[in-house]
């Protein structure tokens, strides 16, 4: 295995400068390059972006709805036996109905991870019903839209709006209807990941985390008294990371840790054991001198917490053989890197060229994380 096999992402909110990936050194022509895309991209997205966060906030109201009284019949298994429910189907439908009407002008691509095809089967026409009342349900109460009501063959074509393979020309939605679908199964943490892609490029991205206390989640936040939750995080390249309530308060600037010393440090990791070895992730922390115990979460929640310093460390490694989708990580990218030009590339189509996997801290903390990722690696590597 070579050293860079590994990417990373670093949020450094202060220097803003573009990001690469392991133990290599940015060339000059990079950095001019990634400069001159943040420059360009200076025109704005604020249509873009208005039109992201009310899709989001839609979906996650589609979502909570459902999660309150979740059916064992609304859960349903995909082809790869991962679960898939009704708020998934219904989420997607929505924000493809939102975006496609708040920007009717623009040409619309969206890379997304559902599709109609088990909904079409015999079988299914109770699920379709269903998904088809809740996302009428949710046009309605929003009130923005005088729109007659949507038929199941409406909500299958929004569905299946998601089907594009994404690339480097042009733009390109990406979203994760919800992400984390067995934490919103068992009532704990998701979000509703869309971003945008403008050249390979992310240029936005929103995330809907409708669990997430407004509070800090550092420590054990399952035993938190605190009832206020339902976060809305959002960032536009270049113009930082920002972060308000779902029921809409006002809208602050949040940033990264600052935290130098890696004992001090908290880190984040997916509650899923099938989504990242917890053991090297246990030996890096370990090498680090890190003394609290890791925040286990679901989702793309981990790197809105991240945003706003909650934690100082995210690592995630799949288990060999597992792809990462750009769906996965587009949203949460930007709401902590806050630049272009970073080492992930989204520009492939539907999957992230990954070896190994992704770590991500500030700058301050970076050099040593990678001195103990690397020599972690090479144990797993001579024992195995």
């Amino acid at each position: 295995m070579t050293p860079n096999c590994l990417k990373i992402l670093t949020p450094i909110s202060s220097s803003k400068r573009p990001f690469f990936s392991l133990f290599s050194k940015p060339t000059k022509a990079q950095f001019k390059t990634s400069s001159s895309f943040v420059r360009s991209v200076k025109m704005s997205y604020v249509k873009e972006l208005a039109a992201a966060k009310k899709a989001a906030s839609l979906a996650a109201q589609l979502c909570q709805k459902v999660q309150k009284v979740l059916l064992q019949s609304d859960v349903q298994s995909k082809s790869d036996e991962s679960p898939v429910t009704v708020a998934d189907y219904g989420s997607q439908a929505l924000v493809s109905f939102v975006l496609e009407r708040e920007l009717p002008s623009e040409p619309f691509s969206l890379v997304a991870e559902e599709d109609s095809t088990d909904l079409r089967n015999d079988g299914a026409r109770d699920t379709l019903k269903r998904i088809t009342e809740l996302v009428n349900e949710t046009i309605t109460s929003d009130g923005s839209y005088s729109v007659p009501t949507l038929a199941t063959e409406d909500v299958l074509r929004s569905i299946d709006s998601g089907k594009s393979e994404g690339g480097s020309v042009g733009r390109h939605w990406v979203l994760d209807p919800i992400d984390g679908t067995k934490g919103f199964v068992r009532g704990d943490q998701y979000a509703i990941a869309l971003a945008l892609l403008d050249e390979g490029n992310i240029v936005l991205g929103v995330l809907a985390c409708p669990n997430l206390p407004l509070a800090s989640i550092c420590g054990d936040y399952q035993k938190s008294s605190n009832n206020d939750v339902g976060c809305l995080f959002y960032a536009e390249v270049g113009a930082g990371t920002y972060m308000q309530s779902l029921n809409g308060s006002s809208p602050v600037k949040v940033q990264v840790t600052t935290i130098e010393n890696s004992e001090e440090a908290s880190f984040f990791e997916s509650y899923e054991k099938a989504h990242s070895q917890h053991g090297l992730s246990s030996s890096i922390a370990k090498k680090l001198g890190v003394k609290t115990p890791p925040v286990r979460i679901d989702s793309q929640a981990k790197y809105g917490a991240l945003s706003r310093g909650d934690g100082a460390i995210y690592m995630r490694f799949p288990l060999k053989g597992y792809r990462e989708k750009i769906w996965d990580h587009a949203a949460g990218c930007i709401v902590v890197t806050d630049t272009a030009g970073n080492p992930l590339d989204f520009s492939k189509g539907k999957y992230l060229d990954l070896h190994v996997g992704i770590i991500v801290t500030n700058q301050k903390l970076m050099p040593r994380l990678l001195k103990a990722v690397k020599e972690s690696l090479e144990e797993q590597s001579s024992s195995s």
